[in-house]
């Protein structure tokens, strides 16, 4: 049986090594690069006021930039890491890393700039812009019927109940520049500022419909002045020599684990080797951008995964020197160390979390891929490792002490 296990717990190494090797270059290059890495495209945007009669303000400017944050967060899943900059009077500058399909990022900021309810025959006379609703105020729900509908809430509900109470039993439809989307029946008067718009939609068109509204949330209206691609603000030496530190970095980890450590000391490098690799493949796989403060998460999380194998290593160690088998002293350290380990984590998810709903920007980006390390160092580093070490530790082949670290010196007598 002990060799059965040896035999699995050498297969599983080579196998997790051997995937690591063979596609490991392949996950690097998946990876998206930041802005500051890699560069992107650049975008000018002049703002005008939906209403002819109001200025451009400072405020009415910084809340279209954000709202311009949020929407790229929206559409990329809060990857991006845009860097969006009002200029002047009247102007907002988009720098954006390539990532994804470009042109259906540039579309969802431009689309949303000219979002009008209109009533009349022709529909010539605006009721609504899109900025007079709130923010993410347009909702998909299925009515009495189970229908697919549209829930919309405006801000300002004395000026909805109006222009209900005045087209009621007509046409009120939704444009998109010059193109329009619906043209919902005013059934009543509105009057708490939630208004249901209803017609039998897919639930894909009800969905398409409440995201235009959303997005449509738009203080002014921007015309886009010029694009340009960018290059990398730290430049390709800079990039090669944060990887270059990196991996030096990782070397020395390894050799550090490898001398105090031993035989744990492997196991913790195929584990963090594992961890790295798997952390990439899943920033491939969310489309993630990865920048400088990315990387700084990244090896803060590498960190955090080789100090979770130290607590437990430590742990195992402490049970040795009590004069307890190498068995029982890894079913000991494993169990005591594990609620230290998930204290130390989840300590740090929640901090990470706050970040990412709070912060905007470098800060997200910073927060998202900090809390997805942890969770993956959580699988490998904790489970993966001591999976590895369990099949090691019961083919029963290294049973001195001195290959977990500890020598028989230091064990007292039971």
């Amino acid at each position: 049986m002990k060799y059965i296990r040896m035999t699995a717990f050498v297969f599983v190494v080579l196998v997790t090594l051997g995937v690591v090797f063979f596609t490991g270059d392949w996950v690097q290059k998946q990876t998206n690069l930041g802005l500051d890495l890699k560069g992107g495209f650049e975008i000018l945007y002049e703002a005008s006021p939906l209403d002819p009669a109001l200025p451009v303000t400072k405020e009415s400017l910084n809340r279209t930039a954000t709202s311009l944050a949020k929407r790229i967060n929206k559409v990329t899943g809060g990857v991006a890491e845009p860097q969006i900059d009002p200029e002047g009077a009247n102007r907002i500058r988009v720098k954006l890393a390539i990532i994804g399909d470009q042109q259906k990022v540039r579309d969802v900021l431009k689309k949303p700039a000219e979002l009008t309810f209109r009533s009349g025959e022709n529909f010539e006379t605006i009721e609504l812009y899109g900025s007079d609703f709130k923010e993410e105020g347009a909702k998909v729900y299925f009515d009495d019927a189970n229908m697919p509908a549209i829930e919309v809430s405006v801000k300002d509900a004395a000026k909805l109940e109006a222009i209900t109470k005045k087209l009621q039993g007509q046409q009120l439809a939704i444009f998109l520049d010059d193109q329009m989307l619906t043209n919902p029946v005013v059934q009543a008067v509105i009057s708490n500022g939630v208004a249901s718009i209803t017609g039998g939609y897919t639930v894909e068109q009800a969905k398409e419909i409440a995201d235009t509204i959303n997005l449509g949330a738009l203080p002014l209206k921007l015309t886009e002045k010029y694009s340009q691609s960018v290059g990398a603000t730290l430049g390709e030496a800079s990039l090669k020599q944060t990887v270059y530190a990196g991996l030096i970095a990782s070397i020395a980890i390894l050799i550090f684990m490898l001398i105090f450590y031993r035989v744990p000391g492997f196991i913790s490098a195929v584990s963090i080797i594992a961890n790295i690799w798997l952390l990439l493949l899943v920033f491939n796989l969310l489309n993630a951008t990865l920048t400088l403060p990315g990387i700084a998460a990244f090896i803060l999380g590498i960190g955090m995964a080789v100090d979770a194998n130290i607590i437990t290593f430590e742990r195992i160690k402490d049970e040795l020197r009590s004069g307890k088998t190498i068995m029982s002293a890894h079913k000991a350290g494993s169990k005591h160390s594990l609620r230290t380990i998930l204290d130390a984590n989840i300590t740090t998810i929640i901090a990470g979390l706050v970040l990412y709903f709070v912060g905007t920007g470098p800060v997200q980006g910073f927060a998202l891929i900090l809390v997805m390390s942890i969770l993956v160092s959580m699988i490998t580093n904790v489970l993966f490792s001591r999976f590895l070490m369990d099949l090691l530790i019961r083919a029963n082949v290294f049973k001195k002490t001195r290959y977990f670290g500890v020598k028989e010196g230091e064990i007292s007598a039971l």
